[in-house]
């Protein structure tokens, strides 16, 4: 006889038509059909009353119907349910509670999570006797007044004798967290995040009794956490999350004692949680038994301690460290392996990413330090990095020949260094590339053919100011999925290839990636963790560096501060989706489109797109010849000044500085040295006296003359 049935599906949803088929299957034990259509399964609850040997039921995100309240009637107590699985439904209080309570009697293991339950947690849970789990996370419940003081609710079910794991998160849960918590003594694990305890301080007290707390998230709760000196806790955790609450402005002490034994400490997220200073003492020597590090967002600084750790994921991001970067390196690891050091401030060499050789590293981020010199060419030891970012550092020379083995990678930002020489052919190996971002450097060369040809799943693609010249190549056209192409502020010539409508994203309505992610998942603590590696694109646009922390928000083209000649191509009106375009600072000739996609109405857009080509004319610059500058109080396009701009500037500052220096000078002089000072009172007094004599002298002739002039009369 059949006793164990699953259907269930990893993610994808299929149909299965009415269960009643289900009730002929009475000696069934365990029952997934998690991730099927039950939608018009309105008396599922009656089928389940008819399997008096079911223990596990599985029915995640299935779509249940409301039960009726004629099938509560008909709904039999089950004396054998240990585990019920009834997450991702959107069911209602109304319609679940009376049911549930009904069926509780040996309820190991209950998961209403992602549901609409509302209102208080009910005391009705604490008459499950036998229950262990309960998962009432992404609700809408609420902690009524008596729930505040710890009467009811919560302080029922922590009389529960075998209660074991508690899940909160990401409800409605306000107010203050009562000391009676820490009735749970056999809670094993605790997760409150995501609720709004603003301002309430937890203590030492709240957690006495957790003598067998192994897992804690307090994520996204702004509490604030204040415990007395010295002080130590009970249990001994796992995990600890505890995300944007207030646990500076020093480092935990406490931390200290959660990394003391054999089963340590190996998953801590303190992540802008408000830590200020250096790391103490003691955290280099307790810290190679972490797997999981995010200290990121807080305002850390002092160097990071070299040593040797077996970590999946450490980002340090958004602090303020300092020197060269560390020498630890990564020992094997069973699962992916990612390195978030951007914003701080390490400078040196970048040769120490070179120890990371036995780890499947798929994200490395450096970005927006101070590191220098050549980048070292050891990436053929990182085949499964999906993402790179070296942005915004001062390193220079050619790009390191093995980016080429980098054949996973999704996501390359080299933007904002000093990087020469033309574009590798090795980088044609890339093939997975969405994200490249080589602005703002000094590579030259032509635009190679292989972009287009090779790396054709391009949805970024930024060669903004650097030395590239030649045409645009035709197989550009290629990158159908392309949303953002700026190629602005460079010394490209020829004509735009009419091909460039061949951009698929542009030219009508698709599925836009909005943004390129990597998710890993750590099989040790049973939960996925979500890395981001590319939040935003940095785009600078009409002088002003703007980001877009959504891709798909945003379809442009940049082709501005160029040598680009010709007509503007009327095969670009088709691109019927485009949002911005800048042709300004080119030679285009001839008549301006009337209809280029979302731009319509350019009457009304902002001439500085089209402005500084002398062969251009019609709306919305001028109804002749493109004379036009960007209307006043437009900053100019691409950054680029005219020569008689550039002129004027430099004339202005010639005259204050010399204003300065002079007057200064002068005036420094005078009032330093003293018998300078001296002479020049003398030499004052004595041009006034002389200034008075002649004067008296130029007066008495002036009288003289008039005198004999009447006398002569």
């Amino acid at each position: 006889m059949l006793e164990t049935l699953r259907l269930g599906s990893n993610g994808r949803v299929f149909n299965v038509g009415k269960p009643e088929w289900l009730s002929h299957l009475s000696r069934l034990k365990e029952v997934d059909l998690s991730f099927t259509n039950l939608s018009n399964a309105n008396d599922w609850s009656q089928v389940i009353s008819h399997l008096p040997l079911l223990q596990k039921l599985s029915l995640r995100h299935c779509d249940l119907p409301s039960i009726s309240s004629s099938s509560l009637f008909l709904a039999n107590s089950s004396t054998s349910l240990t585990y019920l699985d009834l997450s991702d439904n959107n069911l209602l209080s109304s319609a679940i509670y009376p049911w549930l309570f009904n069926v509780n009697s040996n309820l190991v293991s209950l998961n209403l999570s992602s549901n609409q339950l509302k209102g208080p947690i009910l005391e009705a849970f604490g008459n499950m006797k036998a229950i262990q789990e309960l998962y009432l996370n992404d609700n809408l419940l609420v902690l009524a007044e008596n729930q505040v003081r710890g009467d009811s609710g919560l302080n029922e079910i922590g009389k529960l004798p075998y209660f074991r794991v508690l899940d909160l998160g990401y409800n409605l849960l306000n107010g203050s967290i009562s000391k009676s918590i820490g009735q749970l003594s056999n809670l094993h694990v605790l997760r409150l995040a995501g609720n709004s305890f603003d301002g309430d301080v937890i203590s030492e007290a709240h957690f006495s009794n957790f003598y067998n707390l192994g897992k804690l998230d307090l994520s996204y709760t702004s509490l604030t956490l204040k415990f007395k000196t010295g002080w130590i806790p009970p249990f001994q955790l796992s995990l600890l999350k505890l995300c944007s609450c207030k646990l500076g402005p020093h480092f935990p002490d406490w931390l200290r004692t959660q990394m003391e034994f054999l089963l340590c400490l190996g998953y801590l997220d303190i992540s802008a949680s408000g830590i200020s200073g250096s790391l103490p003492y003691w955290f280099s020597d307790k810290f190679q038994s972490l797997r999981y590090i995010n200290m990121s967002f807080n305002q850390i600084s002092g160097t990071f301690p070299n040593i040797s750790i077996n970590i999946g994921h450490l980002d340090l991001n958004s602090n303020n460290f300092s020197g060269p970067l560390p020498h630890f390196s990564l020992r094997f690891s069973d699962t992916w392996s990612t390195i978030n050091l951007s914003k701080n401030k390490f400078n040196g060499s970048a040769s120490p990413i070179c120890n990371f050789t036995e780890v499947s590293l798929a994200l490395l981020d450096l970005s927006n330090n101070q590191l220098s010199g050549v980048v070292p060419d050891c990436f053929h030891s990182f085949r499964s990095l999906t993402a790179l970012n070296l942005g915004d550092n001062t390193f220079s020379g050619s790009l390191p020949s093995s980016l080429g083995s980098l054949t996973s990678l999704e996501m390359l930002s080299l933007r904002g260094n000093k990087f020469s020489g033309e574009l590798p052919l090795y980088l044609q190996n890339c093939t997975e590339l969405k994200f490249l971002d080589l602005s703002d450097n000094e590579l030259s060369g032509e635009i190679p053919m292989w972009l287009g040809q090779r790396i054709s799943s391009l949805v970024f693609l930024s060669l903004q100011r650097n030395q590239f010249r030649g045409r645009i190549p035709h197989q550009l056209c290629e990158l159908k999925y392309l949303q953002i192409l700026d190629l602005s502020v460079n010394k490209i010539s020829d004509s735009i290839p009419p091909c460039l409508k061949n951009f698929n994203s542009m030219a009508k309505k698709v599925n836009l990636d909005r943004r390129i992610e990597l998710h890993l998942l750590d099989q040790q603590y049973s939960s996925l963790i979500d890395v981001r590696y590319v939040d935003e694109a940095l785009i600078t646009w009409k002088g002003t560096k703007q980001n877009y922390p959504q891709l798909g928000l945003l379809l442009a083209i940049d082709l501005s501060c160029n040598k680009l000649t010709g007509e503007i191509p009327e095969e670009l009106s088709s691109l019927q989706e485009l949002v911005a375009l800048n042709l300004s600072r080119n030679f285009f000739a001839g008549k301006i489109l009337q209809k280029i996609g979302h731009l319509r109405q350019l009457e009304s857009f902002d001439p500085s797109s089209f402005s500084h080509n002398r062969g251009l004319c019609g709306p919305p610059v001028s109804p002749n010849l493109s004379m036009v500058e960007p209307p006043p109080g437009k900053p100019a396009v691409g950054g680029e000044e005219d020569s008689d701009d550039q002129f004027m500037k430099w004339f202005y500052t010639g005259m204050g500085l010399g204003f300065v220096v002079g007057f200064w000078g002068f005036c420094g002089v005078v009032f330093f040295k003293r018998s300078w000072r001296h002479s020049y009172y003398r030499y004052l007094d004595s041009a006034k006296d002389w200034v008075l004599y002649v004067s008296f002298v130029l007066l008495k002739t002036r009288l003289v003359r008039r005198i004999k002039g009447l006398s002569r009369r």
